[in-house]
């Protein structure tokens, strides 16, 4: 038998039982887009400053490219974890779970979509 006080069972682990795991995520993503989004918008302003073409040659490079989708997948990971706990924090029932399914289905919807045109643009 274990004996396991009230203390020991509660660390790690929050109302949902999934420990920290979803701050640290949560932490490792937003400084993760501290670095990404100033360089993506650096890349994109340059892009978005020339004509149509130099902005395509601009994406059909690797880095920007890689760059850019790496950006769109973390911060719509980003979004959704973030949307997710805010509607389990401030909605009940039914509804709960309808705004997670529409919250998760639009995250990843906009993300295969974005990485689909990167894909596109690139290839």
């Amino acid at each position: 038998m274990r004996y396991l006080t009230d203390r020991k069972r509660a660390v790690g682990k929050g109302s949902a039982h999934s420990g920290s795991e979803h701050h640290w995520y949560m932490m490792v993503s937003a400084v993760a887009l501290a670095f990404l989004v100033p360089t993506f918008l650096f890349i994109f302003g340059r892009a978005l400053g020339s004509g149509y073409e130099s902005a395509l040659a601009t994406f059909q490079r690797p880095f920007p490219a890689i760059l850019a989708g790496l950006t769109l997948f973390v911060g719509l990971q980003h979004f959704h974890k973030g949307a997710r706990s805010m509607i389990e924090d401030y909605t009940r029932g039914s509804t709960r779970k309808l705004l997670i399914m529409a919250f998760v289905g639009v995250s990843y919807a906009l993300t295969a979509a974005g990485l689909f045109a990167i894909a596109k643009i690139a290839l």
